[in-house]
């Protein structure tokens, strides 16, 4: 079943106002049931952890609900390695610390020129303070596609840690991480995965890709700004954290340090809810393959997330058309409409003679929201060569944007390319 649009931008509030969201790489519009949850729970279980009161117990009920609902999301194997903090970025920090302690003068860590700077410098860091050697795999930089040859030969350098993204913020790309991760694992190396930019646009299953550790922000995939990470349960009881005293032992929280955002957290439930509503709706109930592989919500989170996949195949293909239709644009990454299973609907592109700051800012006076610059994409942008040329324009699609949308985008652009 297709998506219908109408109702589907009906779950957002934001979208009511006459602007066009392309800045979803950097953050989407929040989901009504995710509000909702906010709301309720501020209202009605505002409290601390463990408390022998209604409001306490009914907090920790929601909590719990949420761990258990991004394990069916992600696939995990039990709710205890789903780990919830501010985002993707302290999260890596801080278990990076963590890990860091498990390295030794002259260990090998591997990192991507593709990735997001929050999968690259936590683990430069830890290179910098253990004495280890950082080893970097190059991507090709006519099509945005990873070197997946200069990986395996990093492989045989036998890394500790091997560090890459499921898709990239800047280019689009979609790594093929379940290649990457066996070979990553039969070098004998843990594997982190960075899958922010993935996760509002397909389904993942951290137990098929046999990741070590994957890692996403729920303000990416229609929720607050809350992070969360996947880590497995056997890594994560043995690692050393970083934590005061009276803090519990036990998984999760023995990394989820201090008072957490309880409210985001909550609001994450409300996310993984408002998929629920996707996949129920629009979801294809005879998917070969799904219905022999997962059962009740984890079966109806991979049909709302194939489904959003659909569709976006479409707005990729729509975006990549209307940016080359005008004159004097170059689109870094993929842009072969035969291979658009390899990329998500994010584009990022320049246009000759303008600072993409000046494009960003007409598009956005014209009501369309876009990005410019690096995006902490910054290895990305300076293999293009375009860190000192402002960066690119990106513009990035969600599922609630629509095809008449990228037309008055490209027609806003082509008057700003006119001049």
């Amino acid at each position: 079943m297709t998506l219908d649009l109408n109702l589907i931008r009906q779950q957002f509030p934001s979208l009511d106002r006459p602007a066009t969201f392309f800045d979803n790489p950097g953050g989407t519009q929040i989901a009504r049931p995710s509000l909702d949850r906010i709301t309720h729970y501020l209202l009605e279980c505002n409290a601390n952890h463990e408390g022998q009161f209604e409001t306490s117990r009914k907090s920790d009920e929601v909590l719990n609900d949420a761990h258990v609902a991004m394990a069916d999301f992600l696939n995990a194997a039990r709710p205890e390695e789903i780990i919830f903090g501010n985002n993707m970025t302290t999260l890596s920090l801080h278990l990076s610390r963590s890990l860091a302690q498990t390295l030794n003068p002259g260990d090998e860590i591997v990192v991507t020129r593709m990735d997001h700077d929050a999968n690259i410098s936590p683990w430069m860091l830890i290179a910098e303070d253990r004495g280890c050697n950082l080893t970097w795999v190059d991507f090709d930089v006519e099509d945005g596609t990873l070197k997946v040859d200069e990986f395996a030969k990093a492989m045989e350098r036998k890394p500790k840690i091997a560090a890459f993204g499921y898709a990239s913020n800047a280019l689009g790309t979609i790594n093929p991480v379940r290649k990457l991760t066996k070979m990553a694992k039969e070098a004998g190396a843990l594997v982190y995965i960075d899958a922010v930019q993935y996760a509002p646009h397909g389904p993942i299953d951290v137990q098929e890709i046999g990741c070590d550790f994957l890692v996403c922000s729920s303000y990416k995939f229609f929720g607050p700004h809350a992070g969360a990470l996947y880590g497995r349960y056997d890594l994560l009881n043995e690692l050393k954290a970083y934590k005061v005293r009276p803090a519990t032992n036990e998984l999760p929280g023995k990394f989820e340090t201090g008072t957490q955002n309880h409210e985001g957290i909550a609001g994450v439930l409300g996310a993984l809810e408002y998929f629920e509503w996707v996949g129920n709706h629009f979801g294809d109930k005879n998917l070969e393959g799904l219905n022999e592989q997962y059962s009740g919500r984890r079966l109806v989170y991979k049909q709302a997330m194939t489904a959003i996949r659909a569709y976006e195949f479409e707005l990729s293909r729509a975006l990549i058309e209307a940016i080359q239709s005008v004159p004097g644009t170059h689109i870094y990454g993929l842009t072969d409409m035969k291979r658009l299973d390899e990329r998500v609907p994010t584009v990022s592109f320049t246009l000759e003679g303008r600072d993409p700051a000046e494009v960003a800012a007409k598009l956005g006076d014209a009501g369309f929201y876009v990005w410019d610059g690096h995006y902490y994409a910054l290895a990305v942008v300076e293999r293009l060569g375009l860190l000192d040329k402002g960066g690119m324009v990106r513009v990035g699609a969600a599922h609630y944007n629509t095809l008449d949308e990228v037309s008055r985008f490209r027609d806003a652009l082509a008057k700003i390319a006119a001049g």
